[in-house]
């Protein structure tokens, strides 16, 4: 078999390889930043082109008959809505403000970190669980593509006049990074009848999960010299992050026994509800908010798809073979 021939099939394995990887591929992002900031600053520019390129990977996998699928059965969706830009942000504002009295920029990192979009990443989690891919890859489709309304918006709602928020900005941001290439990438899809993803994706998704990498290094490089690991409070907002986490998967959990989903929407609500796009998160946070507001989005990355992995089998079935 020549070389060319061969490709995809080194692609795809070493796709697979950087996904059983992914617990720590999010902290080596945060240890590059960290250890060369001067080098990977450079990057920022870059940054919205590499999330939009990380967006369009995930993207690529999005049918619109999933949406329609899953919207003939609304309630899942209703409840991911409800319990993951309500109710949950709810809870964190009041924990955070009784423990960072006076602290908005922190308050306000905490609340952009838990009013972004579902992660793209969580359909690996419930593909590995074996819940419902048409209601996960709805609910993706959905929070990505109302992201510019519902941040700002849930933002707006929570915070008040705390800060000041370019509203118009973050949108724009928004659009640009995470909705337009969501649309490319169904547009190719669907206008291609699935045939042009098959072809592209085996190379375009390691490269996504190299630019996660390199995204999270360069977002992490400006704040850096900023966190001191012997001060108390970064301790405190990195113990917040693990547990504000564990909450949501108790909560996504709790919501689909209540509602008596069954196993498979269990399962996607569990995943969609507890997993954010903490990448979109802390781009977000560096371009419109103050250095502050960055820390619980970088110490939140480190930790994510590791807790998806403990919650998974601690409250989950044990994933099949």
């Amino acid at each position: 078999m020549s070389i060319k021939k061969k490709l995809p099939e080194i692609a795809s394995a070493l796709n697979i390889r950087l996904e059983q990887f992914m617990p720590v591929l999010t902290p080596t992002g945060v240890i590059l930043g960290f250890l060369l900031p001067q080098l990977f600053i450079q990057l920022r520019p870059l940054v919205p082109w590499l999330f939009a390129l990380m967006t369009l990977s995930g993207a690529l996998k999005l049918r619109t008959k999933d949406l329609v699928q899953a919207v003939r059965y609304p309630i899942p969706i209703v409840l991911f809505f409800l319990c993951a830009h309500l109710i949950i942000p709810l809870i964190v504002l009041l924990t955070c403000t009784l423990i960072f009295r006076g602290d908005s920029d922190t308050i306000s990192g905490y609340m952009l970190l838990f009013s972004v979009p579902t992660a793209v990443s969580g359909f690996i989690w419930v593909s590995i669980f074996r819940g419902d891919g048409a209601l996960t890859l709805a609910i993706i489709l959905l929070d990505t593509l109302v992201a510019p309304l519902v941040v700002p918006g849930t933002l707006s709602l929570f915070l008040g006049t705390k800060i000041t928020l370019d509203i118009s900005g973050m949108a724009v941001s928004l659009i640009l990074m995470v909705v337009a290439p969501t649309i490319i990438g169904v547009l190719v899809n669907e206008g291609s009848q699935e045939k042009i993803p098959p072809v592209v994706s085996p190379y375009l998704n390691p490269l996504a999960k190299v630019c996660v990498v390199l995204v999270i290094a360069a977002n992490t490089s400006p704040v850096a010299p900023r966190i001191h690991l012997d001060t108390p409070k970064v301790w405190i907002i990195a113990v917040l992050c693990i547990l504000f986490s564990v909450l949501g998967y108790v909560c996504s959990r709790l919501t689909g026994i209540v509602a008596r989903l069954n196993p498979e929407k269990k399962v996607s609500l569990f995943f969609t509800i507890g997993m954010r796009n903490i990448s979109a998160a802390t781009t977000i946070a560096i371009d419109f908010f103050p250095e502050a507001a960055a820390f619980p989005a970088l110490l939140g990355i480190v930790f994510q798809q590791t807790i998806a992995a403990i919650m998974g089998r601690l409250l989950l079935r044990k994933p099949k073979a």
